[in-house]
């Protein structure tokens, strides 16, 4: 592989890291303007206080890959694997983070206003369950493990796996969190709601509703 592919890789890594997050900022300041406060920025308590940090070690590893990845000197973990390292994965990685970022910013206009990053026990928030919410329950999520795929396909080294493993571990206790809150909020509206979607990928066929008696 030449080092012009190599930069196109990592170029494309960091840039998409970058783009993502600035985002995620200016999606929370934008809702933080409409609504007059916080879109539940801050963690509530220890699980999300653990959460968040192991999303700031994801965000790091994923803007630190770019400059680690093919250095000499470095662990194998940081090495790229060579047969990975072909021009498919080159072309796959870079339409898969496209879409990943594309759908984000679909699932932002579908939320509008109740877009959150945190649960604030004591708001209600209208349920959400247009466009792609109609099929996944956290498509926001969804996106990113789609980005974290493509970081993957593009630099294909142990680390990148790793940050893949840890963000879908933040990410699985996290819905679960959201649904057990939204399901309290929302009751039997929800309860119906999770019976016809999946988590993070569409639900083949609807949920059995349990027997009457």
């Amino acid at each position: 592989m030449s080092s012009e592919e190599l930069f196109g890789r990592q170029a494309v890594v960091l840039g998409s890291a970058v783009v993502y997050w600035a985002g995620v900022a200016v999606q929370a300041r934008r809702v933080r303007r409409r609504i007059g406060r916080t879109p539940n920025v801050g963690p509530q308590g220890l699980k999300e206080r653990l959460l968040w940090a192991g999303w700031l070690a994801v965000v790091l590893g994923w803007m630190l890959l770019p400059f680690l990845a093919g250095r000499k000197g470095l662990p194998l973990v940081l090495s790229p694997i060579p047969s990975l390292m072909h021009p498919a994965g080159w072309l796959l990685g870079a339409l898969l983070m496209a879409a990943g970022y594309a759908g984000t910013l679909w699932c932002y206009a579908i939320m509008g206003n109740t877009w959150r990053m945190g649960i604030n026990r004591r708001e209600k928030t209208t349920l959400v369950t247009a466009g792609p919410y109609g099929r996944i329950r956290h498509p926001i999520y969804a996106f990113q493990v789609v980005m974290l795929l493509a970081v993957l396909l593009l630099l294909p080294i142990p680390a990148a796996l790793a940050i893949l493993g840890l963000h879908l571990a933040c990410v699985l206790v996290k819905a679960a969190d959201e649904e057990a809150h939204l399901l309290s909020v929302h009751g039997q509206s929800y309860r119906e709601y999770l019976a016809r979607t999946g988590r993070l990928l569409p639900r083949l066929r609807p949920a059995k509703k349990p027997a009457a008696g």
